[in-house]
């Protein structure tokens, strides 16, 4: 009975005592392992609208608005419950988790400074979070 290398080898990786990349024995890897930087970029999947719970009520400094404008990269146009019209910025967390379309109820924290120019978004309300606000009486705006 004759052993070959590659049977000791083999014997040795499947319990542990050889690094097969310590040894240059290296395997080929599925081209599915191979990811870039980005490949944890993507959205949330969620199946529905249905599935989303939990609502979140604005606090003292926070304004309800509706998208009115795209203005292109992480910026919106929005016209807000009390009155003013900001250009408001995309949170870096919500930037490619959740899109903003025109005519979206957002949540606006007004800046320090420029507070009646400037805010940032940081949650967009579903259709059925929306019709929940309006019948508390906290969405006052069409």
């Amino acid at each position: 009975m004759s052993i070959s290398i590659d049977d000791i080898n083999g014997d040795l990786l499947k319990i542990g005592l050889l690094d097969p990349v310590r040894y240059g024995m290296i395997f080929k890897v599925p081209h599915t392992l191979y990811r870039g930087r980005g490949h944890r970029m993507g959205k949330k999947k969620v199946l529905s609208e249905k599935d989303l719970r939990g609502l979140v009520y604005p606090s003292q400094n926070d304004v309800l608005c509706i998208a009115q404008k795209m203005l292109g990269y992480d910026r919106v146009l929005a016209k807000c419950q009390d009155g003013y019209t900001r250009v408001c910025r995309i949170r870096g967390k919500m930037k490619r988790r959740t899109w903003i379309r025109e005519g979206d109820i957002i949540l606006v924290s007004p800046w320090d400074f420029q507070s009646e120019e400037r805010g940032e978004i940081f949650w967009r309300y579903t259709t059925a979070q929306v019709e929940q606000l309006r019948k508390e009486g906290v969405l006052k705006i069409d």
